[in-house]
Formats: C-alpha cells, sequence, structure tokens
C-alpha cells in the first residue's frame, strides 16, 4: 500500500468523509461503513427528543439509587442522595449531562449558596458521585443517542476542599459545666412553661452526660430507654452512620445521674405533655404543640421536639447562666464536654470513642483537641503498671 492510499484510508476513518474517489483506484475507496455509522449517530442525536432525554434522565437516577442500596445505604441516606442533582437540574431545567460547570458555579455561588460550607460541599460531592455513575454506566448511551459527552460540572477549581469549617470547639470547664446545670435547675420551678422548661433542662443534661446528638436525642421515643440494660439503664437512638452510609441504630449510655434525671422527668414531667404517656411509640421529649388541625385530639401521638427548638432553648439558658469564658452553649460543644471531661477524668480513649458511637479513634481525637493531658501523672501509672506487672511474674 502507497503513502497516499494509507493518508487516505486514515482520513476518511477520522472524519467519516472520503477524499475525492476519482483520483484514486478502485481497490483504493474507503470502506463506508464507518461513516454510515457515524450519519446515523448524527440523525439519531439530531431526532432525539427533550422527552426521551427526560426519560433517560429518570432512569438513570432509579438506577443510581438501586445501585446505593445494594451498596448498603440506608433509606434516609437515599432520599438525601440525589436531592442535590434534582435541585440543580430543577434549577436550569436541563438534564443533568447537559449541565456546564459555569451554570454550577453560578448556582453554589448566588441562589444554592449555604451558610454553612460542610452543607454545600456535601452537596457537590453528591453531585460529583452521581455524575460518576453516569460517566460509569451510561456514557456511552448518551453520546450515541443525544450526542453529547458526559462530564461532571465539579472540576479541580470548584471541587470543594474540607477547610476545617468549625475551628476548634472549646467546651466550657467541668467546674462551669457544672455550676451551669446547677443554675439552671434552680430556676426550674419559677418557669413560665414549668414541663417545656424541664424538658429543656432534661435534654441538656442528657446530652452533656451521654454525648449524643441533637437529633438523636429529639427521636427517642418511651419505648427506645431501656432501663434494665447495663449497671444504670441505656436508651437507644439512631446514631450518624460512617462515611455517609445513613443513620444507625446504637445505645447510648445514661449512666447514675443520668438514670436518676430520666427517671424524674418521666415520672413527673412526661405526664403534663398531649399523648399517652404509656404509649411506648411516643416520643421521649414531645413539643408543647399540635398541628392546628389536631387540636383537643388528645390520642394522637404528638410530634417529637424539633432540633432547632432544642437548640435555641439551650442557647438562652447558657446566656443566663453560664459563667466563664465561654458564654454560648450549643447541643454539640456540649457533646464535646462530654469526651473532653470524661477523658480528663480518667476514662480511655476507646471508651470515650464508644460512648459518643464513634467507628474510628482518630475521629474521636478530634473531639479531645483541648484536653488537658498531664504527662506526669501518666507516667507514674506507666511506672506504677511495670512494677505489678513484675512482681507477678517473680
Amino acid at each position: 500500500m502507497s503513502v497516499a492510499d494509507s493518508g487516505s484510508r486514515r482520513f476518511s476513518f477520522i472524519t467519516g468523509s472520503t477524499p475525492d474517489t476519482e483520483a484514486l483506484p478502485e481497490e483504493a475507496h474507503p470502506d463506508p461503513g464507518l461513516a454510515d455509522v457515524l450519519t446515523l449517530q448524527r440523525r439519531a442525536a439530531a431526532s432525539a427528543s427533550v422527552e426521551s432525554e427526560r426519560a433517560l434522565y429518570q432512569d438513570t437516577l432509579a438506577e443510581y439509587l438501586w445501585a446505593r442500596d445494594v451498596a448498603g445505604l440506608s433509606p434516609r441516606s437515599l432520599e438525601s442522595l440525589v436531592q442535590p442533582v434534582l435541585e440543580i437540574c430543577s434549577f436550569y431545567d436541563v438534564v443533568p449531562w447537559h449541565l456546564t460547570p459555569r451554570q454550577f458555579d453560578q448556582y453554589f455561588a448566588g441562589p444554592g449558596k449555604r451558610p454553612r460550607h460542610a452543607t454545600m460541599r456535601t452537596k457537590i460531592n453528591k453531585i460529583d458521585l452521581y455524575f460518576a455513575f453516569l460517566e460509569q454506566r451510561y456514557a456511552g448511551e448518551i453520546h450515541r443517542r443525544f450526542g453529547t459527552v458526559v462530564q461532571s460540572p465539579v472540576d479541580p477549581f470548584n471541587r470543594p476542599v474540607h477547610r476545617g469549617d468549625f475551628g476548634l470547639r472549646i467546651p466550657p470547664s467541668a467546674r462551669a459545666t457544672k455550676e451551669f446545670f446547677a443554675a439552671w435547675r434552680q430556676v426550674l420551678p419559677s418557669a413560665r412553661k414549668y414541663p417545656v422548661a424541664v424538658r429543656n433542662y432534661v435534654m441538656s443534661k442528657l446530652t452533656y452526660l451521654s454525648g449524643v446528638r441533637a437529633t438523636e436525642l429529639c427521636g427517642v421515643a418511651l419505648g427506645d430507654v431501656h432501663w434494665e440494660n447495663g449497671q444504670w439503664g441505656r436508651f437507644l437512638v439512631h446514631g450518624k452512620g460512617a462515611g455517609g452510609s445513613g443513620p444507625r441504630d446504637r445505645e447510648a449510655f445514661l449512666f447514675q445521674e443520668g438514670r436518676e434525671l430520666l427517671w424524674w422527668y418521666v415520672e413527673e414531667v412526661r405526664g403534663e405533655f398531649t399523648g399517652d404517656p404509656c404509649d411506648p411509640r411516643a416520643p421521649l421529649f414531645p413539643s408543647e404543640r399540635l398541628p392546628q388541625g389536631l387540636v383537643g385530639a388528645e390520642l394522637l401521638l404528638p410530634s417529637p421536639v424539633v432540633a432547632d427548638t432544642f437548640r435555641r432553648a439551650l442557647k438562652l439558658a447558657s446566656l443566663e447562666h453560664l459563667r466563664g469564658p465561654v458564654t454560648v452553649l450549643f447541643p454539640h460543644l456540649l457533646r464535646h464536654a462530654c469526651a473532653t471531661h470524661n477523658y480528663e477524668a480518667g476514662m480511655p480513649l476507646w471508651d470515650v470513642q464508644v460512648l459518643l458511637g464513634h467507628r474510628w479513634a482518630s475521629t474521636t481525637v478530634g473531639y479531645l483537641a483541648t484536653a488537658k493531658g498531664d504527662p506526669e501523672r501518666a507516667s507514674l501509672e506507666s511506672s506504677r503498671r511495670a512494677v505489678r506487672r513484675l512482681s507477678v511474674e517473680a
């Protein structure tokens, strides 16, 4: 084959067109098969309707959720997995593979911007993960049917970086925390809404003693409290799953102080709220308000208090009763205080990890950034353990 013949065939393979065939011998005519395929693909892309693209878009969402369900994600995580994709595609009224990085940047710098960087980072990562699924399973079909190359709008320039959203959380000292709860409890009898004030106080104290999150505590039902488990009883919470896998049930610890406090609340105060206090499905910490259409329906289950209401009550109480350099409390700071104060009191790191429900010890270490270590005491304890071990061996 001559150089001219080779060049002619290469040109027809790349472009799908043929050079001047009159100047070529008959045996040098290029094979028209590939050109026909390319022509059919262009015609299919030109004739593709908006409805067919939207139908495929819905199919990809369904298959993506099936795949993540097989991977082991909880139903709640599955619901939130595609929400950012639906949100931005609905805003621009486009299917995902027509979304450009410029549109993506304009949305998250404008109407999609959130005060918390962590919220935006979570949404962007979910969108990027969905596009990875499209590229892996549907890139060929989308290009063949619609002539569009699937490419994630999340590129190296707008990809979020974890930059330490909250900085260093400094909880109050153990002494300041103890004085805060003591001062708060003294004013409970004079509260305008006594049951509500007690509920907020008990929730805050349990958060500090058990290290649970606000959303976990709000979701606890009366039947989730197991007084007979362990030494002082435990309660079931729908904990946060590792790696974004969704809520996972775990047992939270009451300890002696928490058991006495919760028993007093259930016996003396819980019945002041609407609903049947003996129903195990009823929320342990109910809201004082009923929906407008359910006013007067005493037998219906009340809704649990929402986490934002709990946060506001704790903030107001801390501004009034907390003394020291830390003047404002929120539930997650009490979680940090629980880890820090227990660790400083001698609880091993492994036990603090179990208390907080962490999967990795490295996560727990992040909660102990302000813990005051005592190298001298640790050295003495290590020496005593070595002496005891050698004595036993001798």
